[in-house]
């Protein structure tokens, strides 16, 4: 392992408050013992690293608090839709090599990187190493996972020759075009253009490969739907939504309509119901929905992810 002063830039500037929350001693104590770092490149770390109070209002106020048309509005329009056709079209080969070789359609990778980072124009604005350190220590709720990620952040920067001083993510420390978590970024990041080096934060084709092995990994069913709008007869049938059943269950008990054809091909699938101003419409959601949910634990998220790809992939010529 390189050794982790390579990373640190000498500033003259105070050390910021982040030094002194609980818990940094113990885990430098524990990066030292179990990955052999330096204990003097990691206390200087932290003492460079910014306690943020704005990282936990942010992460206190997911965009999901929002109603559903209003949050769909955000990532489903037509500038979007211009742009993410744009990048499928500039990125084509990539694109067309990630579905031959994990099954994941280039619309669904569009839309996720889309959805994400606008196609890698907004990253992010906070210093990854601020964000990772106060949700590791001022942030009791998550701080086990954050504490984690920051571990494997620590970990990515000695690998990747990462400068942590100048390196921005979200306001919850996911990197890059695809904003992966850093233990994603370790665990299914691909160097996709054969450069000999990933990098997800500034190339699409890493990016693309990235995300596509990802949902591989997390069980995209190669060939199988994502989700299909319905109407619901009986909706005081419905019983629990989030139990799958077969297609013709749901026809059966709730008076899904759905034409014959699709009865016959879809698998097992799950019922989702959204809130609009004039009342609710009804989804279908299948595993491949589950998928995508696995990379935001949010069914607004997903569904903006399903609209945007569809709504790219009939805007085609």
């Amino acid at each position: 392992m390189r050794l982790i002063s390579l990373f640190f830039l000498l500033l003259s500037s105070q050390p910021a408050f982040a030094a002194d929350l609980p818990g940094i001693p113990q885990f430098i104590d524990e990066m030292v013992a179990r990955h052999h770092f330096k204990r003097a490149d990691l206390e200087r770390v932290f003492r460079r690293a910014e306690q943020r109070p704005d990282v936990i209002e942010a992460i206190e106020k997911p965009a999901t608090l929002k109603p559903w048309a209003e949050y769909r509005a955000n990532f489903v329009n037509p500038q979007r839709i211009k742009d993410g056709l744009q990048f499928w079209k500039k990125n084509e080969v990539y694109l067309q090599r990630a579905q031959r070789q994990f099954g994941v359609p280039p619309e669904y990778i569009v839309a996720i990187i889309g959805v994400e980072t606008m196609y890698g124009k907004q990253t992010g604005r906070f210093r990854t190493l601020d964000a990772l350190t106060t949700l590791a220590f001022d942030y009791p709720r998550r701080a086990p996972y954050f504490r984690a990620e920051l571990e494997q952040y620590l970990l990515l920067a000695s690998e990747q020759d990462f400068n942590l001083l100048t390196i921005n993510s979200s306001y919850a420390g996911a990197l890059g075009i695809p904003q992966f978590m850093p233990g994603n970024y370790r665990k299914y990041a691909l160097d996709y253009n054969g450069n000999g080096h990933i990098d997800i934060l500034h190339e699409p084709a890493d990016a693309i490969g990235s995300v596509a092995n990802y949902f591989k990994n997390y069980g995209w069913r190669s060939g199988e739907p994502v989700a299909t709008q319905v109407h619901v007869a009986e909706e005081n049938n419905l019983g629990d939504l989030m139990v799958a059943r077969p297609v013709m269950g749901w026809t059966a008990d709730a008076g899904v309509s759905l034409d014959k054809e699709s009865k016959e091909i879809l698998p097992p699938a799950w019922m989702l119901d959204l809130t609009l101003e004039n009342g609710k419409e009804y989804w279908l959601v299948f595993e491949n929905f589950d998928v995508i949910m696995r990379y935001n634990i949010s069914s607004y998220y997903a569904m903006s992810v399903h609209q945007l790809a569809q709504a790219m992939r009939a805007s085609l010529p």
